[in-house]
This record gives C-alpha cells, structure tokens and sequence, in this order.
C-alpha cells in the first residue's frame, strides 16, 4: 500500500484483514414446535434457534397459486443433495396455494352439498323426477354464472365461490316455482308433458320474474359499497345477480324441456286439484294464515308481537348480546408476534428479548414452527399491506412468525389461541420494556390495528398531550390489549461540528474531516476482489473496528494529515454538540396527527363496544365520521376496523 523510509509497507502491516461476512445488521432464527416433525427437534440440551435464511416466493398475477407451488416443491425436490448440502433443513413455513386449495375445497364441498340437499327435498315432495329437474337446473345455471365471472375476470376464489353459496337457496326458487306448477297441473287435469309445461310456464311466469327482479335489487346495491370493503364485497352482489338472472332463464328454457322429458312418462301424483285443498298440511297452514290477514283482534295482537320482535333485536347492540364487528373472527394457522423495543436499543438486546418470547412460543402445545427476525421484518403477509411491517428496519424492531398445526388437528380456535398467549408474552415484554402486540390473519380488509385513534391538534405540545391521555384510556379499559402509540422517544444526538479556523491553521479542509468521519463510522468500499475461489466478486470495505468507533473519545483520537504532513488529532478539530435527534411525523390528509392503537380481547370483542366505553372518559373533540378542520381545536377521531364497518353498514342502510 506504500513505502516508508524505503521499506514497502503491506495492508496486514497497517491493517486487519478479514475475510467473512459483513457487520451483523439482522438476524433470522428458526426454531420447531412441539407439533412439528421429530426429524427438525434438535436433541435435548441444544438451543433449539438456528439460523436460517427465508426464501419467499410470490405468484404473478392471475396465476394458479396451487400450481405455482406445486412447480416451486418439484424444483426445490431436484436440487437437495446437489444444492442442498445433508446438514442445510428445509421447512415450508408459508404455503398459500395450500390454503387457497383448501378453502376452495371446503367451498366446493359445501356448494355440492347445498346443491345435493335441496334436490332431496324438492324430491319428498314432487317426486324424483322433479327433483331431477331441479339437480340439473343448478349446474347448468351455475355453469353461465362462472362463464361471466371469467368474462369480467374475476378468478375462482373465496370470495366468489361464496357467492355462489350464498344464492343456491335462491337460484333454484325459479326452477321449483316452474317445475312445481307443471306437476300440479299434469295432477289436476291430466294433460301431456308439453302441454303442462306450456300451461304452467305461462301461469306463474310474470310473478316469477318479478321475485327474481325484486331478489337482484335487494342484492345488487352491494356492489356499491365504497370504502376498502367495497372490491372486497363486489364480486358477491355481482355473481348472486348474474345467478339469479340465469336462474330465471334456465327456469323458462332448461326447466320446462327438462321437465317434458323427464315428466313424460312419470304420470301424475294425484286425482286433481281438489285433493290438494283436502291435505292436512293446507288445512294447519290455512288456519294459521287466514284469521292473520283478517282485521281481527288476533291479526293485530300478531302485528304487535312482530314490533315488539323487532325492537328486542334491535336492543340486542346496546346491550351488547352480540359483537357488532365487520366481519367474524377466521381460524388461521398462523399468527405474529411484533415487538418494539425503545429506539436506541441494540441489535443485540432486541435479540435476546425476542429469544426469551420465542423460547416461550415453541413451548405452545399447538405451534408447528416459529421464525424470529431481529432487525429486519418478516416476509410481507395480508396484514403488511396496509400496516405496512415490511418497511420496519432498525435495530430495536423485531417479530416472530407463529405457524400453528392445521385447525382440523387442534381443538382451540387461533384467536383463542392468541387470547391465551397474549398474557405470558405481554408479561415478558414488561420486564424487557418492550411493547408487543400478538397481530391475527384478518378474515377481511386489513386495517392498521382494530382500534386506532387519530388525534389532532394545533400544536405538537397538544397533539401530545391529547395522545398521551387517549393512550392511558386505552390502557384503562376492559378489553382493550396490545396498546401502543406511533411516537418516538427522544433519543440523544452528538454532533461533530467542524471548527473551521482551527481548521484552516492546522490545514485540514472541513470536507476531509467529513470524509474520515465517514469512513470511520459507516466504512467505505475500496474496490472488489475477482479471488478465482469466489463465485462472485467480494467487496473490499474500509471500517474502524467496532470497539474503536463506540464513543466520540475513540473518534477524538483519530490523526488526519495536514498540509504540511503533520497529524492532527480529529478531537482538535471539532465541537462536540448535543442534540436531540429528530422524530418522525405523521400526517393524515396533510394534517400532522399522532396514531393511538390497540386490539380487542376478552368479553365484548367488537370495537364498536370499546369505542363507546371509552368515549365518555375521553373530554375531547370526537369525531366518528370525518376528519376535524385544519384550524380545529384538540380532537379524537376514530378509525380502523370501526371505520370499515360504519361505511359498509352505511352504505348496505343505504
């Protein structure tokens, strides 16, 4: 690297020179659960984290992510042993092509099942011929049905496979409207198959489409919903109409040849009409409905009992016998555990804290395997989407990924799951002064947390002050758990101000002292190094050891080069100041606003609930609707799961 007094002088001569890998800035453990398979459980006494790598794969769009995991397992099968050395584990530890296959699975079974149910019962009463009608009606309707949805390009999912669910009841109200009347009449009066279905069709066939228009109508407002929930619900109301609008022309053209053909030779199942009216079934209902259409005392008394019906189940909210929530609680296999330590902690510390809630975890009898991240965040999931936890970095952040073996093999729901983890981990993260919050896979929409408050104010100091008391609130109500507020604790800053006239005296330019700081604390690549051993260039980096960077004394001592060749110490040039580092602030609609957030837990998990009991120990501005003006005083606006339910409640009132 030079000469000096004639002597060449070597890098290992001024320098340490080492070969591995860079500065520690994260880290990715892995540990199996008791429920994962004997072959992962390290033996007893071994500390059951390792270090792992995460691979994660994502599927373009509008592929099969079945199929597209199915071709990731045949790769990863081809390459062990090759790639794969015997001592490196693979675990799958997400797979959600896996769960997309189920729940269509589970989905196509019960739509067969629905299907398969209601030609049973249409059989007891019209024969097997014409529940054969009817079983033929439903797939052909629901063929037309998934035919569109291809054409808007909705793909086969959950949300559309439940719509069809949702309208098997309804969809075939058509065809047993059309296939009951042309029974009847083949039993009243005898006449052929063409001619009954001809005469049955044109009976009933205005109050049928009428029905169907009347059951679109009430269905498909629904794909007005604004808001997030809005592209979640559209492909229901979308999918139930085009149904029920195939249902009705399958009913006037399927149903009718069907019924021709298959009614042809089965004869008729009574002597005429007459013998309807003489059923016990017509008399018990003809003598419940008739004294309830007269104007009678009785008829009234009923109407009465229906109001007062009505006003109990509308009393139902403020009493709380149900959970008012946006949609209910899913059993998932996975769950997360987030921690926060306070800014200024190091990786080291997070680590350990998150080890100590890890060790713990796999301890759960229900947990498959668990994977820690310190430093960086786990590989985006449903919920980083709009809480956005692949953007965490830093050494004081940390979570762990919670696998749970599959709901058929465990009795307990996974948010029961979380309900009963939460105490021991929060008892945990007190003693470390963390804040932990146990995050479940949301069944809809994701939002920021469950329960966030929004608030407002004129001034930082307000803004604050305002927070700091919504967030004892929260801590105060029943119910109410992970809570926690989007506000940095004030963390001290050291800056190392150039003295520009000692400076100039000892010749050393400003931009020089910059440059060594620099070098010193952040390092420097040099160039790269072509070693015919690597497989890729390796990065020649320039860094003070970390024990010679860890305090402004070790820096002080640093020697720069003057002009005139002498060294001056860097402590001879520079200022030391202390500062605070700045925070990070928020915004919302370009107004500055501080984020309060938490879940709910325990007896009333509905945020509508929370809100409410919280809302009367709270002495400020509360908005439920719209933001506060740009000059508004102090104010608490609340959001996040409540907000998503007051829109689609809202517009389905609508």
């Amino acid at each position: 690297v030079g000469v000096h007094q004639g002597r060449p002088v070597h890098l290992r001569d001024v320098a340490e020179v080492l070969d591995g890998p860079e500065e520690v800035a994260e880290r990715v453990l892995f540990a199996p659960g008791p429920a994962a398979d004997p072959g992962l459980r390290p033996p007893a006494g071994v500390d059951p984290l390792a270090p792992a790598v995460t691979l994660a794969l994502a599927k373009r769009q509008g592929a099969d992510a079945a199929r597209v995991v199915a071709a990731v397992t045949a790769k990863l099968e081809a390459v062990r042993g090759r790639l794969l050395p015997p001592g490196v584990h693979v675990t799958v530890t997400r797979d959600y092509g896996a769960t997309a296959t189920e729940k269509a699975g589970e989905l196509l079974t019960h739509l067969v099942g629905a299907i398969v149910s209601v030609t049973v019962v249409v059989a007891l009463f019209l024969g097997w011929r014409g529940g054969a009608v009817v079983f033929v009606s439903v797939p052909v309707t629901f063929a037309l049905t998934l035919f569109v949805y291809y054409l808007f390009g909705y793909t086969l999912n959950r949300v559309t496979l439940f719509a069809l669910i949702f309208v098997t009841g309804i969809v075939v109200d058509d065809s047993i409207i059309v296939v009951e009347n042309i029974v009847r009449h083949r039993a009243a009066s005898g006449a052929s198959s063409r001619e009954a279905a001809v005469a049955a069709v044109d009976e009933v066939g205005n109050p049928t489409i009428l029905a169907t228009l009347t059951v679109i109508a009430a269905v498909l407002p629904m794909a007005f919903v604004r808001g997030l929930m809005g592209p979640y619900m559209r492909p229901m109301p979308v999918g139930a109409s085009l149904a029920m609008t195939f249902s009705l022309l399958v009913a006037f053209i399927a149903g009718p040849w069907f019924a021709h053909r298959l009614l042809r030779g089965g004869g008729g199942h009574g002597g005429g009409e007459g013998d309807v009216r003489a059923t016990r079934t017509y008399r018990i209902y003809a003598g419940l409905l008739r004294p309830l259409m007269a104007r009678t005392s009785r008829a009234w008394l009923f109407l009465a009992g229906v109001g007062l019906l009505l006003a109990a189940s509308l009393a139902l909210i403020p009493l709380k016998a149900v959970a008012v929530k946006m949609l209910p609680f899913d059993n998932k296999s996975e769950m997360q555990v987030i921690i926060d330590m306070p800014e200024g902690t190091t990786l080291e510390t997070t680590t350990a804290v998150a080890q100590e809630i890890a060790a713990w975890l796999a301890t759960v009898p229900e947990v498959t395997d668990l994977q820690l991240y310190a430093g960086t965040s786990a590989p985006v999931n449903f919920n980083g989407l709009v809480r956005h936890y692949d953007l965490r970095r830093g050494p004081h952040v940390a979570d762990v990924q919670v696998n749970l073996v599959h709901k058929g093999e465990r009795s307990a729901q996974s948010h029961a799951l979380a309900v009963r983890i939460r105490g021991p981990v929060q008892e945990i993260a007190a003693r470390r002064q963390a804040a932990v919050k146990i995050v479940e896979i949301p069944p809809g929409p994701p939002v920021l947390s469950t329960l966030v408050a929004e608030v407002y104010g004129p001034t930082a100091a307000a803004r604050l002050h305002l927070a700091r008391r919504v967030k004892e609130v929260f801590h105060g109500t029943p119910g109410v758990v992970d809570v926690d507020w989007m506000v940095e604790e004030p963390q001290p800053k050291r800056v190392l101000a150039v003295d520009r006239e000692k400076a100039a005296l000892h010749g050393v330019a400003p931009a020089q002292v910059a440059q060594t700081l620099r070098l010193a604390l952040a390092g420097a690549g040099a160039g790269r190094l072509h070693a015919s051993g690597e497989a890729e260039p390796v990065e020649i980096r320039l860094q003070l050891p970390r024990a010679e960077r860890s305090s402004v004394a070790d820096l002080g001592g640093l020697r720069l080069a003057s002009r005139s060749g002498a060294l001056v110490p860097l402590g001879e040039l520079v200022r030391v100041e202390e500062t605070t580092a700045p925070v990070t602030l928020h915004r919302k609609n370009l107004q500055p606003v501080i984020y309060v957030t938490a879940d709910v837990a325990g007896a009333a998990e509905s945020p509508v609930y929370a809100i409410l009991d919280m809302a009367g120990s709270l002495d400020a501005v509360q908005l439920y609707r719209q933001q506060p003006g740009a000059d508004a005083v102090p104010a608490v606006k609340w959001d996040g799961e409540w907000h998503n339910t007051y829109e689609v409640f809202r517009d389905l009132g609508i």
